[in-house]
């Protein structure tokens, strides 16, 4: 009997555990795989063998993720890795980026996707020290990157020539300041701690890094198959540099330009060669009149338009959209005064078989 029951284990391990692991695996997170890596050998053994399993590395909002990106591409199972996702990390500056480069370079030699959201500790220094490693990337995601410059596009463009996907949102000014409080005798000090928005003043100094127009121009120059662009807040921006965008990469599909009132109808008027835009996210652009909305109109491929706040267009310029762009499926009109319900009207018309979100909250000219 304890023969035999030896037999059943051995059989478990050796074709059960394996044919349940190929089916399960594929449904779990890649943290819960781990786990699942310390069970037993067999496991172990089982999943190793499944490579497909081991083409990400998802370090979100984790602690010491500088140390634990260079443990795991030290590891056999990720030498082919293809997504790094790093979004809100901990831990990771642009030392453990220049070990990346010095010590696991092979295992980054497919990475095809990488996310340095919020990794606030990164700098143009470390923005070249990653790009250099990974030649096949086509995804590169930066938001709320302070610290990044021009100079680390620069290095992107360079070591990284297939870039379909781009996200720069919040990579704008960075405010240095100082709070202001009083000594005894009455003159002014300051001091970097210990401050709060309702106890001391905020006494700014200087801006000191931002993306600009240069920023757009290599990426116009050198990225002509670029498919996404996220802008958001990257407020030192002009009306030229994003017509060279316009100009040069004309398969953009994803436009977010968030938070942007710098911008005119003069950015615009080149934009109808974008024949490919899906989706254009204009919330806050203040400046933008129906003159420059009739001429974003003629992307008749639209299908996702967010007009919140634009606060100087009326009828005519949504009309315009409406009659264009009949494959409309979302549209934001909120707090947008100046429009009616003949705007309305013209999308009933137009575009009643697609659309399925319209937001008139604010509108108060639609009864």
């Amino acid at each position: 009997m304890e023969g035999e029951g030896e037999e059943q284990t051995s059989i478990w391990n050796k074709e059960t555990v394996p044919k349940v692991m190929k089916i399960v695996s594929t449904r779990l997170a890649q943290r819960d795989l781990i786990s699942l890596l310390l069970l037993s050998p067999w496991i172990h053994r089982t999943l190793i063998s499944y490579p497909s399993l081991w083409l990400s590395i998802d370090l979100r909002e984790m602690n010491n993720a500088g140390d634990r990106l260079i443990a795991a591409l030290s590891l056999p199972r990720y030498q082919h890795v293809k997504q790094i996702s790093l979004e809100f990390a901990q831990d990771i500056d642009d030392d453990h980026l220049e070990v990346i480069k010095s010590k696991c370079l092979g295992s980054l030699q497919d990475l095809e996707s990488l996310n340095l959201n919020g990794c606030q500790k990164i700098s143009d220094k470390g923005i070249e020290a990653i790009t250099s490693c990974c030649l096949k990337l086509k995804v590169f995601s930066i938001y709320w990157n302070v610290r990044a410059t021009d100079e680390g596009v620069k290095h992107l463009v360079k070591n990284c020539k297939y870039i379909v996907d781009l996200n720069f949102s919040g990579c704008k000014s960075d405010w240095r300041f100082r709070c202001s409080g009083y000594q005894e005798n009455g003159e002014k000090a300051y001091s970097t701690g210990g401050c709060t928005k309702d106890t001391m003043a905020y006494d700014f100094m200087d801006h000191i890094r931002h993306l600009s127009d240069k920023s757009l121009q290599l990426v116009a120059d050198n990225y002509p198959e670029l498919e996404s662009l996220n802008l958001t807040r990257c407020v030192k921006m002009t009306d030229s540099g994003l017509q060279q965008v316009f100009v040069k990469c004309s398969f953009l599909q994803s436009l977010n330009l968030y938070a942007l009132s710098s911008f005119t109808d003069e950015a615009y008027k080149k934009i109808s060669v974008l024949s490919h835009l899906k989706l254009l996210d204009l919330c806050g652009a203040q400046n933008l009149s129906d003159d420059g909305l009739s001429c974003i109109a003629k992307c008749k491929k639209l299908v996702s338009l967010n007009l919140t706040w634009c606060v100087r267009v009326t009828d005519v310029g949504v009309i315009a959209i409406a009659e264009s762009c009949t494959s409309l499926e979302f549209l934001s009109l909120f707090g947008i005064v100046g429009v009616t319900d003949k705007c309305l009207e013209a999308l009933s018309k137009s575009c009643a078989n697609t659309m399925t979100t319209l937001d008139v909250n604010g509108c108060i000219g639609i009864k």
